[in-house]
């Protein structure tokens, strides 16, 4: 085999960039250098020749000559080594160097050839990139927030400390697929919107009933977005946060809501109860009547006529009752919740009956203006009827309170007469106007009395609660309104009456023919 000279390898190597010096194979002591390894290290090559791994050299144990001999026998044995190395220039500059050894056997002699470039800007962007991806974890590992990159299959390829500790992941864990953690439901719903991730901005959030790893359930709020970063990634990045307080706090909302309005349906029962009782009382008192009539008539043999009229009259008196009875009935069966289309108007016909009912008892005269047109909304009909009866009732109960004063002070006033002094004041008439109209896209009812209203700095504060129209109320029934046509997405308000007394009034977004309102 035919070595090349050491003069034509020399030439050859003179040529290149790339930063070369030739040892001797058995002392490793340096016997030439290229060109551009002279500019480098800022030595010329008879310069370099005398100096030892100490004097161009940073002296740190991983840089000791042993170690780079080491590297350079073993390019012998086993061919090309690469290890780092640190060389100092004439000036004192370090220089962090990738160095290659490789055994070259020339004509002369066998030589190691050392390749060296220098590293230390890619160094120095590795430590700078080490020192922010420390503190970036160190950042991470305490956000609420989890954050993580998944394939467009859904298999997690990255994912902050923070996110294993929301999915229940231990140090020793595979994330696996973010669909491992969901239900049925949620997994076809989260496909869905990996599926439309958009590339520039996240996603609107979802919520989804997770299982994390450990076995335990929650809830998380995720956003996504599509990622693509030239060749080197195309996948989805998610971040994701625990949502099981909020959830849970909703749900204690509504089931504190559903019983305020189981409560507020049987309360509004119970004051129904007492008007239909006292309006029960008259047909069944004239049933018992009529038929002790026919009883009698039989029994002194009277004609056969007067005691058919007797009978007769008593069943018209019992299909009066009979018809009580039946639309208290009709009512009762639709106290189940459920949300459906309807005609505002209808709602109002149907507590109409009831507060007419309530009104007549306490002698109040009640109107009903319907508008012209449907107002077509989507709700739980009984709810919205509620609303209606608990406004009218109480509009009801402060006329009769009025009333009561107003009857106790013509007593007094009579007293007064009596010895000559004035006379007693006519009776106002109290009235109560029912009225539905439609206010641009709204369907509107409002429930306007004559009564003595309220002061007007508690107009605002009406239906918050622990504030009634009435002596005696607590508000809880308004305010049970108010939660009622909120959760309907709609507002409810109070304003004085045009002329005297008090205007409350509740709005409901109009529904279109096939779907809800919002």
């Amino acid at each position: 085999m035919t070595y090349p000279t050491e003069d034509d390898f020399r030439r050859l190597l003179d040529a290149l960039t790339m930063c070369v010096l030739l040892h001797d194979a058995d002392t490793k002591a340096i016997v030439w250098a290229n060109r551009a390894a002279c500019i480098a290290l800022g030595f010329s090559i008879e310069e370099l020749l005398p100096l030892k791994a100490r004097d161009m050299t940073r002296p740190e144990p991983k840089y000791q000559r042993e170690i780079a001999v080491a590297a350079m026998d073993r390019s012998i044995t086993d061919g090309p080594q690469g290890y780092e190395w640190c060389y100092r220039s004439r000036t004192g500059q370090d220089m962090l160097s990738e160095a290659i050894a490789t055994y070259v056997p020339l004509r002369e002699r066998a030589v190691v050839m050392v390749q060296f470039r220098d590293i230390s800007a890619e160094e120095s962007v590795r430590q700078a990139l080490r020192r922010y991806e420390t503190r970036l974890r160190e950042f991470m590992q305490d956000l609420s927030e989890g954050v993580a990159v998944l394939t467009h299959a859904g298999a997690v390829e990255f994912i902050s400390d923070s996110g294993r500790r929301l999915l229940g992941l231990a140090a020793h864990h595979t994330p696996g697929s973010i669909f491992d953690y969901c239900g049925e439901r949620s997994r076809e719903l989260l496909a869905e919107q990996l599926g439309s991730a958009p590339p520039q901005h996240p996603s609107s959030p979802r919520r989804y009933r997770m299982i994390r790893r450990d076995g335990s359930a929650c809830w998380l709020r995720i956003t996504c977005r599509r990622l693509v970063i030239e060749d080197d990634l195309d996948g989805l990045l998610i971040h994701f946060r625990d949502i099981s307080d909020e959830v849970g706090i909703e749900e204690a909302r509504r089931t504190e809501a559903r019983m305020l309005e189981y409560a507020g349906r049987y309360n509004a029962m119970g004051e129904m109860a007492t008007a239909i009782a006292h309006e029960l009382s008259q047909p069944l008192a004239a049933v018992r009547n009529f038929l002790e009539g026919a009883i009698r008539r039989l029994e002194q043999q009277a004609p056969v006529e007067d005691t058919i009229w007797g009978l007769r009259s008593a069943e018209r008196q019992a299909e009066h009752a009979a018809h009580i009875i039946k639309s208290v009935r009709e009512y009762i069966v639709k106290r189940e919740p459920s949300e459906t289309h309807a005609d505002l108007r209808d709602v109002l016909a149907d507590a109409a009956y009831f507060i007419e009912l309530r009104a007549r008892e306490a002698d109040v005269t009640v109107t009903i203006e319907q508008a012209s047109a449907p107002l077509p909304v989507f709700v739980e009909r009984v709810l919205i009827g509620q609303v209606v009866l608990n406004l009218a009732f109480n509009a009801i109960d402060a006329l009769a309170a009025e009333m009561a004063q107003t009857v106790d002070a013509a007593d007094k006033h009579a007293t007064v007469t009596q010895t000559g002094a004035g006379r007693p004041t006519r009776p106002r008439r109290r009235e109560l106007r029912l009225v539905t109209s439609l206010r641009d896209a709204h369907a509107v009812v409002q429930v306007i009395d004559n009564g003595p209203g309220v002061p007007i700095d508690a107009h605002g504060r009406l239906f918050d609660g622990f504030s009634s129209s009435k002596a005696g109320g607590n508000g809880i029934g308004l305010s049970l309104c108010k939660n009622i046509v909120t959760r309907h997405g709609g507002e409810i308000w109070a304003t004085p009456a045009p002329n005297r007394g008090l205007e409350c009034s509740f709005s409901l977004p109009l529904a279109g023919a096939g779907q809800p309102p919002g």
